[in-house]
């Protein structure tokens, strides 16, 4: 009976494989083999000499960097008092998260504009009118992270609520205070490191959304690496291919790299 479990469990996986690996070889292959020269990289040393693409993978680098952390500094505390004492209002932040499930892209971004556009009409005269100046700076669009960090709320909700309700908050929570400590020292002390799958898990999620988000960045006419793919490949197959390519294994090895961090930090708390 196991052996037929494992058996069924692996041509699936051998099935998922070949789904997700036969058009990415094949991407790869119409990138690297020109007819009548053979093999060749060019497609993928021209993406480097493209301009913009230094700019806009670092801006992009930048933008998933402050998503992550603004959405983590409003969620943690949302959810561990959630579970503390705050049960009832549950069903109104479970709602409330999904909704950017339920709006659609194209109405998210009209009504951000609509509120750009309203600024600085009304608040010319008020010291408001530089702040909406400000999150609209090409250099770091703030009003993007304002937008990356509604649109990950289900994804971080759904994994930092998985993680809660694997462990017992109430009482690390009254341990660490029976100890002397105050309440955030308690939430980083006690709540934190026992969260460290369920913060990975967000993490990954957040930086998987910013990296690949197109329409709200498009639409508010600013260039982070997404945009600037879908800009630069409509003029050669070949490096649009290869740029596809490149953004595929670059979210890869950010991905591996947050997990392997993530791997470091636990074996060192499990040292000491």
């Amino acid at each position: 009976m196991a052996r037929s479990v494992n058996l069924w469990r692996w041509a699936v996986l051998g099935l998922a494989a070949l789904y997700f690996l036969v058009p990415l070889a094949a991407s790869v292959v119409f990138t690297v083999d020109v007819p009548g020269e053979g093999f060749t990289f060019d497609a993928y040393t021209q993406i480097f000499g493209t301009a913009g693409f230094g700019s806009s993978l670092l801006l992009s680098l930048e933008l998933a960097v402050a998503t992550i952390a603004v959405v983590l500094l409003l969620m943690v505390p949302a959810t561990v008092a959630l579970r503390l004492g705050a049960a009832r209002l549950r069903p109104v932040v479970e709602v409330v998260c999904a909704l950017p499930l339920v709006v659609p892209p194209i109405a998210f971004v009209a009504g951000i504009v609509t509120v750009l556009k309203w600024g600085p009409e009304y608040l010319s005269r008020t010291p408001l009118f530089e702040t909406f100046v400000a999150v609209q700076n090409p250099a770091f669009p703030a009003v993007l992270v304002l937008a990356y960090v509604v649109m990950a709320l289900p994804f971080v909700y759904r994994a930092l609520d998985a993680g809660l309700r694997a462990i017992d908050v109430r009482t690390l929570v009254e341990a660490a205070r029976s100890c002397g400590a105050s309440w955030p020292q308690a939430l980083a002390g006690a709540v934190l490191p026992n969260l460290r799958g369920a913060l990975l898990n967000a993490s990954f999620l957040t930086l998987a959304l910013v990296l690949g988000e197109f329409t709200v960045a498009q639409l508010l006419g600013f260039q982070p690496f997404a945009v600037w793919i879908v800009n630069v490949s409509g003029s050669n197959a070949q490096l649009s291919v290869a740029v596809s390519v490149l953004s595929l294994l670059v979210t890869w090895v950010l991905l591996l790299a947050l997990a392997s961090a993530g791997g470091r930090s636990r074996t060192t708390a499990s040292r000491g």
